[in-house]
């Protein structure tokens, strides 16, 4: 009896059909085209492998197996074998995070094998917009960083991430994989922030990028200024970049419970177009 699936890496010259894949759902897909753009297929320069699942000889879906477990355009079967592939190899992830549905059952073929999960946060609006509000102006305080203030925006992005995620970006080899991110988004002209007698009082960025769509992340307010509405102000501030200047979409996905930011992105103009899961290990 013939097999009419299989599960394997997907190979460099498959660059096109990979890309098809992704380009099925770009804003659910941001985060993985975005790499696949810039590194192609071959783990050593995408950070991690691709794997395919084909059903009679083509490819239909994906998973991004590196510091994070991505599954793309997956439907139950695909992610059966995804899962059955993790398994087998162990977790080497920090993270499975992608749209809510192949998230969350993948996760549940997982966790008898990796649980228990340090946190899983098991619905994350994914939110997106393509135009500027009309009754909002942008913060003209809100700026691209320069390079050499990187000394200023750090102490704000550890403490983005440490509120965010739970732990320190500074644990383990002190940070410099974390700062060598944050230094690649400010090189690129992506980091955003209002800098105040020297501190950060506001900051955001444009991460994923792909010729569809880009994803802000890292928006961050300092906790003696919330409540002031910088973050509508800064939000519409790096939206007009985004637009102009990267992307005709715009998207972000934040924590179902995290109320204020979630209506300040809805008075920016972003709406909900979908949800994300997230479980951290």
């Amino acid at each position: 009896m013939l097999t009419t699936t299989t599960t394997r890496v997907v190979e460099p010259h498959e660059l096109e059909n990979a890309l098809a894949v992704l380009d099925r759902e770009p804003v659910d897909n941001a985060f993985v085209a975005a790499r696949v753009r810039v590194s192609g297929l071959d783990p050593w320069r995408l950070g991690g492998e691709m794997w395919g699942w084909y059903h009679r000889g083509r490819l239909e879906a994906l998973c991004y197996s590196g510091a994070n477990l991505v599954p793309v355009c997956a439907g139950p079967d695909a992610v059966r074998a995804f899962a059955e592939r993790a398994r087998r190899q162990g977790r080497r992830c920090s993270s499975i995070v992608g749209p809510a549905g192949p998230t969350a059952a993948l996760w549940a073929h997982l966790e008898p094998h990796w649980g228990p999960a340090r946190e899983v946060r098991a619905h994350q609006p994914l939110m997106a917009t393509d135009r500027m509000p009309e009754d909002i102006r942008p913060d003209p305080y809100v700026r691209r960083v320069r390079k050499d203030e990187m000394d200023v925006l750090m102490p704000a992005c550890v403490a983005m991430f440490t509120e965010e995620v739970g732990v320190s970006p500074l644990a383990g080899d002190g940070g410099l994989v974390y700062q060598a991110r944050v230094a690649e988004l400010v090189g690129a002209g992506r980091s955003f922030a209002r800098i105040e007698d020297g501190r950060v009082v506001f900051k955001a960025e444009i991460g994923a990028v792909t010729p569809q769509v880009c994803q802000i992340q890292g928006v961050w307010v300092a906790p003696e200024r919330r409540g002031e509405g910088l973050s509508v102000t800064g939000m519409a501030a790096v939206l007009r970049y985004a637009l102009a200047e990267v992307s005709p979409v715009v998207s972000l996905y934040v924590n179902d419970y995290n109320t204020p930011a979630r209506a300040a992105y809805r008075r920016v103009g972003f709406r909900e177009v979908g949800a994300f899961m997230s479980v951290l290990f």
